[in-house]
Formats: C-alpha cells, structure tokens, sequence
C-alpha cells in the first residue's frame, strides 16, 4: 500500500481493499468460476460467497471498508472471493447450452479452486444463498474448513411462500431480464424496510448502489444461480455433524431470520454462536458491518488471530461489550466453547 501520510481513512480503506486483488477465471470440472484475490497468498485463507445476484463488490464491500473490520481481515487473511458462476464483474451471459448447476455443483467447485490455489484449510463466510453453499461445501468437504461465519444462513428446503415467489422472478428474469419488478423483489430480500425507503424517506446510499449492481447482472446467470437454490434440498440432518466453529449473523427483520435461528438450534451449541442485528435486513455485511466486528474478533480470538488496531467500540454500531454475554469473555469460551449472543439490548424507558 502506498504512503498514507496525509490521506484520509477513507482513502486508506480504498487502496487496503485493493491491494494486490488479482482476478482469476479457475477451470473447475463443473464450469469456469471467477476469483479475485486480496493480500498475501502467504496468509491463512477466508473464502467468501455471495447471496444470489451479488458479486464480492456488491456484498462484502461495506464489511471490508469498515476501518475496524479490515484491519482485523486483511491483518490476518489472503482473501479469496468467489463469484458464483456469471456473476462476477463484467461477467457475460453464459450459454444457454451450458447445464444449470446444482447446489452440489456449486460446492464442489470450491474445492476445485481451492487445490487450484493450493490451498488446505480455509476459513468461510457467506451470505444467505452463499451461506448455503459453504455450509454444504462444509458437509461434504469436512478437512477443508476451518470455521463458518454465516450471515443471515439458509438451510431448508424452499418454503412454499419462497418457491412461489421464485418462480415468479424466474419468469420475469425470463421474460422481462432484471427489471423494476426483480430488483424490488430482490432489494426486499437483501434490506430492511427502514433503509429502503418509503414516500416520505428517501433510500439509503447502500441500497441505491446495490441496485445499480443489480442493474448490470446477466439475467440468464441470475436465474441460473435462482433455480439452483429454489431445488436445493434440506440439510437440517447434518448440521449436528458439522464439527467447525460457527459464527452466525442475522438481521431481525431478515426473511431469513427464523430460518437461522432454526439452523442454529440444530448446531452443535458447543461450537456456534448466533448473533442478532436490531434493525437489520439479510446483508448484514453492506447494512451493518460495524455490528459484526466485535463478535468477530472473539470468534477469530479463538483461532488465534487478532486486531491489531486498540480495541474500541464504533459509535455507529448497536454492539457494546455490555451486549454479549459476559460468557463470551471467559478464555474458554473465545471460541473454544461459544455462548449463544445478541446484539439486543433491553432499555428500560
């Protein structure tokens, strides 16, 4: 990174978040994936997977410019985004020729690019359709990882109610390409209400820009990646055989959030945390990120990793050490044995 003297923070977060990114378009034996790279390949590794429709700018963008939380990744990980086929920047529309990947499909292609990278174990985080993919990669690959950060998680079978409305955006998607109606669907899907707007607020800068995002998708990619997760089977039943440590974020007025927190009571308690947002869609990472920093850094704690920076609290972030359970703070428990969190606070008025 170049000098910072005389920058400002803001400047500095850009160029950490660009610092030697290389991009990479891996062959895997299901189909080309692309993989952009940050930081020393000499460093552990953090794989990251996006819901569907996003890309690592559009998904991860406002974890990985958060001062705090950068300082904390980027000290201690080789970062490796995985794009979920066609989605990656600039991507072009697949041929319809090519097959639909399933589920299955897509977790095994991470672990063609991680021998592409040569690559053993690895630390994962994914958002919702990207959590379900690492959480079954985690399954079916149990070697290969070494701990689940997990936001706003899925792990059943699609709901009539979300099969249904599935079904709707694949016609649209169809038909119509990423439309109004699509990225609506999609944006109630990512945020919550409060950040979306209404006739008398308008949206935030967040949601504005991932709507521009929205707007450069491949539509047939998209709904690649959408009937895929709309035939993705439950694996509730391996959950209890999953032996990683797990760190699961999730935001109240997620339309994941009883999904998650049904994952998390099928989770081995002795090896998971769950942590809720107040306020807070399912992209916790772009809406949030200042809410994830300190249950990460108890998490990574138990691994070894650490924030170089002094421990401080952002002002912006709803957490405070008085919001998690004193538990959480006992040399046990720093990952070895994590206590169930939230970010609630009860105030008396």
């Amino acid at each position: 990174m170049g000098d910072s003297s005389g920058d400002s923070v803001s400047i500095d977060m850009e160029d950490a978040m660009s610092f030697a990114r290389k991009e990479h378009l891996v062959k895997t034996g299901r189909g080309c994936v692309s993989v952009s790279v940050v930081g020393d390949p000499d460093k552990p590794a953090l794989i990251t997977y996006p819901d569907l429709a996003l890309n690592y700018m559009s998904c991860f963008q406002g974890l990985f410019y958060c001062q705090e939380a950068s300082s904390m990744l980027f000290h201690n990980f080789c970062i490796y985004h995985i794009s979920p086929p066609g989605h990656e920047l600039g991507a072009v529309a697949i041929n319809p020729d090519e097959p639909v990947l399933s589920v299955d499909d897509l977790a095994d292609q991470i672990v063609d690019v991680l021998d592409y990278f040569g690559l053993g174990i690895v630390m994962c985080m994914g958002v919702s359709a990207g959590a379900y993919v690492l959480t079954l990669f985690a399954m079916k690959y149990t070697k290969r990882v070494l701990g689940l950060i997990l936001v706003s998680p899925i792990c059943k079978g699609p709901s009539w109610t979300e099969w249904l409305c599935n079904k709707v955006m694949s016609n649209l998607l169809y038909f119509c390409g990423m439309c109004s109606v699509v990225k609506e669907l999609l944006l109630i899907r990512y945020f919550s209400k409060g950040v979306r707007g209404s006739a008398e607020v308008p949206e935030s800068d967040v949601v504005q820009s991932c709507r521009r995002f929205l707007g450069e998708r491949q539509s047939p990619n998209v709904l690649r990646f959408l009937e895929a997760m709309n035939e993705r089977p439950d694996i509730t039943d391996g959950l209890r055989k999953l032996r990683c440590r797990s760190l699961i974020f999730v935001g109240e007025n997620s339309p994941c959030h009883s999904e998650a927190l049904h994952m998390t009571s099928k989770l081995d308690r002795r090896f998971s945390a769950l942590v809720e947002v107040q306020a807070c869609g399912s992209i916790v990472t772009e809406e949030q990120p200042d809410a994830m920093v300190i249950p990460l850094e108890y998490f990574l704690m138990g691994y070894g990793f650490y924030r170089p920076s002094p421990f401080n609290v952002s002002p912006r972030s709803p957490l405070s050490p008085t919001s998690i359970s004193p538990e959480l703070f006992s040399p046990e428990s720093m990952g070895l044995k994590l206590k169930p969190i939230k970010t609630k606070i009860s105030v008396e008025v």
